[in-house]
């Protein structure tokens, strides 16, 4: 079954126009999620707002929204006051200019979204949209309205279909000269320099996203398992602190092990597919609610 479009709309490029449909490309929603409890009684908790000084409840329509000027001093927005000043949309992607894929920096991304035809009749279309940005090799700067705001997209080829990342703008971006201000010139050479690349050199690999696992959340997954079966839970141990060495001496030691591992990593077996489908069967054991992605 097909997922549910977040959004859509129209992709345009001068006279071509497509309709397509915005699908989620990362998500949230099937890490564990829990419910706050009460300790005492077993039953759910839930939030509520409470006047500052009086302590009283406040009510969902007695509730708006405040700017604060000075301390204690707010100006009030009204909620239609607040909706007036959302852009107005008209459900298009409107292209700015076409870019280097590379040409902008990560720390601008956002969040990504797949993009396909939004029916049938746009392929057409859209393949030629997709296929001219692929031989151009270029990227797709657009702005549109996306869930109440205005936001700038990087959209790029991606397999059969296209990738659109929404971008930070540039006040939301913190610059970093802030981070890294104390950090003193240094010129590092020689042998020092040498065993650092030979570590890189050995330590050379390929991005699988697959290799990855979320050792919190098998972790979550494997208490929760333990705790419906009545296991007893042990804590872990702290790990003892490592000794502080020299730098050089570091490197020597790690351009050591390097070596060592890579020519020991012809006779280290890889995980099977089996392998994996049994880990994953031991995690869902702990079944818990699920929350839907906002």
């Amino acid at each position: 079954m097909a997922p549910r479009a977040n959004w859509k709309g129209f992709l345009k490029v001068g006279e071509v126009v497509c309709p397509v449909a915005l699908y989620t490309a990362a998500s949230t929603s099937d890490r564990i999620a829990f419910h706050t409890l009460n300790r005492k009684t077993g039953n759910r908790v839930r939030r509520q707002y409470v006047d500052a000084e009086t302590g009283r409840p406040v009510e969902r329509e007695d509730q708006v929204k405040g700017y604060e000027t000075s301390a204690g001093e707010h100006v009030v927005l009204e909620p239609d006051e607040v909706a007036a000043a959302v852009p107005e949309s008209d459900k298009t992607f409107e292209i700015d200019a076409f870019i280097p894929c590379d040409d902008v920096d990560d720390v601008y991304f956002d969040k990504p979204y797949y993009l396909a035809p939004a029916d049938p009749t746009a392929h057409e279309a859209f393949a030629l949209i997709r296929e001219g940005m692929r031989k151009k090799k270029v990227a797709a700067l657009a702005r549109t309205v996306l869930f109440r705001r205005e936001r700038m997209v990087l959209i790029r080829p991606h397999d059969v279909g296209l990738v659109g990342t929404t971008l930070n703008f540039d006040y939301e971006v913190r610059s970093s000269a802030d981070a890294f201000s104390d950090l003193p010139k240094a010129k590092i050479q020689g042998e020092m320099l040498d065993l650092a690349r030979h570590i890189i050199d050995t330590k050379r690999g390929a991005f699988d996203p697959s290799a990855f696992d979320d050792r919190y959340e098998a972790a979550l997954a494997e208490l929760v398992k333990a705790k419906i079966e009545g296991r007893k839970i042990t804590p872990r141990k702290p790990k003892a602190p490592e000794k502080v060495t020299d730098l050089m001496e570091a490197l020597r030691q790690s351009a050591g092990a390097s070596g060592d591992a890579s020519k020991k990593a012809s006779s280290v077996p890889k995980r099977s597919g089996k392998a994996k489908k049994t880990a994953a069967a031991s995690r869902g054991g702990g079944d818990t609610e699920r929350r839907k992605a906002s």
